[in-house]
């Protein structure tokens, strides 16, 4: 089954005063896979039932008394189990989206689109939804024999059945997808109620709908044409990436057979022209054409011909995973694997060890408080009592931690500059607190002008949890 071909529009003269018009594009003939077995199929379900798993059941997960994973945008703290990050922590997601992108590069340039054909979303709601068209409609011969029946109420009910059952699942999809962003045992509590905010049901509804327009009726298109991955791959692949690959040299020309003719006295190849690998792709290409962009690299086109080539007696691997250097070279595994180790390899390995590491340890040696000196505008500075001089500051002291902190305030940077208020202050867990300080320093213990001082803030039951921030304190003349 190829993919449909664009048509040129041409205009003809069929009579003297009647112009005909070809349409520019073919319509789009529905892919129906067939079901396959076999050691990556084993993995592609194995990835489905992991990361759904973690998908939809890590907010129901119990952390401190609190949802474990939660992004709560109104109160702008990311709970990540036992961190708590702040917008002021950009920098770490910043951080994970370059790890997540060179991670990207390097499984691509190593092993293809390994990602595309068994991790990708995309992939994975397409798996379970075709699962559940299976088990209501039936194999690829009964699904292609409903489409082409009339309207019937055997038809109707299976249809019927196999939306609800789609709509059920992508609703809850949109429901937890939302669960991460509000605390789900209350949004569930407020489903059931049927007293969801607007923001929710439109963000359940519009996640929903589209898990069930991607996975149910696009599919494939969304990986050629829509998902730009496809796209710029080649910028990362080269004779060296594994990918699934044809052994052309084994199985042309290819033809029927008997299990019991000898190919070679027929003149043929290993490929008896099954089109198996055709049926179970699931963007419907034939990978006997060579590289495609359309190829998700999920194997299942690996797993059918090693079924074929068992019937046949024949050795397995007339299409597997290779590289392109291996099957025209003929090289072994330990061959192929001594070539993953080039250049561009070890320089994203490199860059990606760094980045990680870099983050790994700021986020360990991270500070659970965050302090602002934000200078009190309405006095610059001004003379009290026995001539000292004082300036006034506000203190933003955040505690990042899930219990109550008290913290001890010090300054220092000018000779004989104290404090006049008081020392210690108290936060509550994941709170912002606001404080006041007047610091004072004697008549002459400064010329006029602005002099560099420091605040020192320590959590009182922790000597390792503290800051030191910078301000300038200003002498009138």
């Amino acid at each position: 089954m190829s993919p449909p071909k664009t048509i040129i529009p041409i205009v003809t003269a069929a009579l003297a005063d009647e112009e005909v018009m070809v349409s520019l594009y073919a319509a789009r003939e529905k892919i129906q896979p067939r079901s396959v077995s076999g050691l990556f199929a084993r993995w592609r379900w194995a990835m489905v039932w992991i990361t759904q798993t973690v998908f939809y059941g890590l907010p129901w997960l119990q952390w401190n008394a609190r949802q474990a994973v939660l992004f709560d945008l109104e109160a702008r703290r990311f709970y990540i189990f036992n961190l708590v990050l702040y917008p002021q922590d950009f920098i770490y997601l910043t951080g994970l989206l370059v790890i997540s992108a060179l991670s990207l590069f390097l499984f691509t340039a190593v092993a293809g689109r390994l990602w595309c054909g068994f991790a990708c979303p995309q992939t994975v709601y397409t798996e379970i939804f075709l699962w559940i068209e299976k088990r209501v409609e039936g194999d690829r011969s009964a699904r292609l024999k409903l489409d082409s029946a009339t309207l019937s109420a055997a038809k109707l009910g299976k249809r019927t059945l196999k939306h609800a059952l789609w709509l059920a699942l992508s609703l809850w999809t949109g429901l937890t997808f939302v669960g991460y962003f509000t605390p789900i045992r209350e949004l569930g509590a407020l489903s059931m109620a049927a007293a969801l905010g607007p923001w929710q049901v439109f963000w359940i509804f519009f996640y929903g709908l589209a898990t069930y327009g991607n996975a149910g009726f696009l599919r494939e298109q969304v990986c050629k044409y829509m998902c730009p991955y496809a796209r710029f791959q080649s910028a990362m692949f080269d004779r060296d990436t594994m990918i699934v690959t044809y052994d052309h040299q084994r199985g042309e020309p290819r033809g029927a057979r008997s299990k019991k003719a000898d190919p070679m006295a027929l003149g043929v190849g290993s490929c008896v022209d099954c089109t198996l690998c055709v049926q179970v792709c699931p963007t419907g290409i034939d990978i006997r054409e060579g590289l495609q962009y359309e190829c998700i690299g999920c194997a299942a086109c690996i797993d059918v011909c090693d079924e074929v080539m068992d019937k046949m007696a024949y050795p397995r691997g007339l299409i597997r995973f290779s590289t392109q250097n291996g099957v025209a070279k003929g090289w072994d595994t330990r061959q192929m694997l001594r070539r993953a180790l080039r250049p561009r390899v070890v320089v994203y390995t490199a860059i990606l060890g760094a980045i990680a590491l870099a983050v790994g340890v700021s986020l360990y040696l991270r500070t659970p408080l965050k302090v602002d000196v934000i200078r009190d505008r309405g006095a610059l500075a001004r003379m009290v009592e026995q001539g000292r001089i004082e300036n006034v500051f506000r203190l933003q002291i955040m505690n990042a931690t899930e219990a109550p902190q008290r913290y001890a305030i010090g300054v220092s940077g000018l000779p004989g500059i104290t404090l006049d208020t008081p020392a210690e202050v108290e936060v509550l867990s994941t709170e912002v607190r606001a404080v006041a300080v007047r610091v004072q320093i004697p008549p002459d213990a400064a010329s006029s002008g602005s002099h560099p001082i420091q605040f020192h803030i320590r959590a009182t039951g922790d000597r390792s949890t503290h800051v030191t921030e910078k301000a300038a304190f200003l002498v009138p003349r």
